[in-house]
């Protein structure tokens, strides 16, 4: 595949091009500084302080979002690993350096969309501007959504209780959640050691309250899960 082409294809992936077509696709990428770049395991996308000079969207691999403590622990915020994914948008938006750094955590291919392509003279001289601009509005207000969800989950008071508020967000009308993120970046999340995340599942699933198959959790209790809601 040509790089235009593969340029294209993942673009077409992403929630920037929402609603758009073939033509308005290909004139938004022509119009804007788009680069094709390849991350090895322990590379770093940008670093804290940074200043951004476009967003980034992922092909293959996996990124994780992290800080450094001031005693220079690594804290894990976040990972990105599904194909399509946008991440550095509000920093670039906001006209603000980093203050997170983005590490490659495999082999990891991204896409980069230049500043330039969200500038108010290219929303007012094309179209198909206008539509990644208006696409990428709708990606900061369901992050927006998912951090409102995330403060509802940090608020809990015990870890059981926690679990339970963050898996009544992500379970479908059976009572079934399919995680998207491993055992360690949903410790991390929840702000807790992963050996006390696994006691705890554990714990319920003894009692009744949930079974545990790997990433696919059954709530069997509702009745009594939603005690700790």
């Amino acid at each position: 595949m040509k790089q235009t082409d593969e340029i294209f294809a993942a673009f077409r992936k992403s929630l920037l091009a929402a609603g758009m077509g073939d033509g308005d696709s290909r004139e938004f990428l022509s119009s804007s500084q788009v680069r094709l770049l390849t991350c090895a395991q322990g590379d770093i996308v940008f670093h804290d302080g940074d200043i951004p000079r476009g967003l980034y969207v992922l092909l293959a691999g996996e990124v994780h979002i992290q800080k450094d403590s001031f005693l220079g622990r690594k804290i894990f915020l976040s990972e990105i690993n599904e194909p399509g994914d946008i991440f550095g948008e509000v920093y670039l938006l906001l006209r603000k350096p980093y203050d997170i750094y983005v590490e490659a955590r495999k082999n990891t291919r991204l896409l980069s969309i230049g500043s330039e392509a969200f500038s108010l003279s290219q929303m007012e001289a094309s179209p198909a501007c206008r539509l990644v601009q208006q696409n990428l509005m709708r990606i900061l207000a369901r992050k927006a959504y998912f951090m409102h969800n995330k403060l509802k989950v940090m608020a809990s008071g015990s870890l059981r209780e926690k679990i339970a508020r963050f898996l009544f967000w992500e379970m479908d009308k059976t009572g079934t959640i399919r995680l998207s993120i491993s055992r360690e970046a949903w410790a991390d999340y929840l702000s807790v050691a992963r050996p006390s995340l696994s006691r705890e599942l554990s714990a319920m699933q003894t009692e009744g309250l949930l079974s545990v198959e790997g990433k696919r959790i059954q709530v069997m209790d509702r009745a009594r899960f939603e005690e700790y809601l």
